[in-house]
């Protein structure tokens, strides 16, 4: 079986499906190994904040703001706690607190709280000034909401406390701390909100990363000098930043975008990512030579899935489509060999 890489474009245009196969043939995926990243919560650490928590409130028959935090200032990670019995996202809930209490709770300052309790769980806070009074606002705010429980919504919607321990208000709570939760409402609350949903996300840069990794490591043996662009860094001439320019943003001959994902509409996003830069490689070009080449470096079952998806990728790259399997040829099969240092002759 040959590569797209292998052969010349022309090739692929003709049969451009024996290539998508081929591609396909060699894509990884990991989706069932996560890495931690830094601010990994343990159970027995979250554990220990839910039991500050039911201490403090009584077994969660008195919850109210006083008694909440005083929780948060014993073992700050009971505030991760709260949020996770509320269900929200740290932006959600920073955004209704704003609402509820007139008390300005930003996004970076939610953001930062969150990931100072991960990486701390048991340090306490800040007492006094902004920080306190927006602690205060978050748990008034969650108080509020779980007091109240679902509120009738029309048939064709569902709320988000209506969930089996916030359904009906702080009592519902009390109820299932002491009895256990049912298991079939366990598993269908889990199957609503996705298994390790919230920390897939909060990996995904370094999902992503475990690609670049492996395209930086290809170009640091062949010492090919590189860019290596930072997220969100805006680049002359680049409305859309690659992961890497070679051999530097100030004459880019070649471009790659390594991408990762397990999700094919992701995937689908990152095709046109790659399509964008092509048509950016030609803009402007009297001689019809691209300005630079655009390769993907790609790996999970996300690209996978549409084939139609990948012909595109095939087209927009001419045939530069390397997976993790394929990476020892990223060199030799591109431009990439004519920025390769030679060996010194002896």
């Amino acid at each position: 079986m040959k590569f797209p890489f292998e052969v010349p474009f022309e090739q692929v245009q003709a049969n451009p499906d024996e290539f998508v196969s081929a591609v396909f043939s060699c894509l990884e995926s990991e989706f069932l190994v996560l890495p931690k990243g830094d601010g990994f919560i343990e159970y027995s650490v979250f554990e220990s904040g839910y039991e500050a928590l039911k201490r403090s409130t009584n077994g969660f028959s008195n919850i109210n703001p006083t008694n909440t935090f005083r929780a948060a200032c014993d073992a700050p990670i009971s505030l991760i706690v709260v949020r996770t019995i509320l269900g929200f996202t740290p932006p959600e809930w920073a955004y209704v607190a704003t609402q509820r209490t007139g008390v300005e709770v930003s996004q970076g300052f939610i953001r930062t709280l969150d990931r100072k309790i991960r990486m701390d769980p048991l340090k306490p806070l800040a007492k006094g000034g902004v920080t306190q009074e927006r602690v205060k606002a978050l748990i008034e705010t969650a108080c509020s909401f779980l007091s109240e429980g679902a509120p009738h919504v029309e048939p064709d919607k569902i709320h988000r406390l209506d969930k089996a321990d916030t359904r009906s208000g702080s009592s519902a709570i009390n109820t299932m701390a002491g009895m256990g939760v049912p298991y079939a409402m366990l598993l269908y609350e889990r199957f609503l909100g996705r298994p390790f949903a919230g920390h897939r996300d909060s990996v995904s840069e370094l999902v992503g990363d475990c690609m670049e990794s492996v395209v930086e490591d290809a170009l640091s043996k062949a010492k090919i000098s590189y860019r290596k662009t930072k997220r969100a860094e805006k680049i002359a001439d680049f409305d859309q930043t690659p992961d890497f320019i070679i051999p530097s943003e100030f004459n880019p001959k070649v471009v790659i975008e390594a991408k990762i994902t397990e999700d094919d509409g992701t995937a689908r996003d990152k095709v046109t990512r790659v399509q964008h830069l092509d048509a950016l490689s030609r803009a402007g070009q009297p001689s019809g030579r691209p300005k630079f080449e655009v390769i993907a470096c790609i790996g999970g079952r996300g690209f996978g899935v549409r084939r139609e998806d990948m012909k595109k990728l095939l087209i927009a790259t001419k045939g530069k489509v390397f997976t993790q399997k394929t990476m020892n040829r990223l060199v030799e099969c591109s431009r990439l060999k004519e920025f390769k240092s030679k060996p010194k002759m002896p």
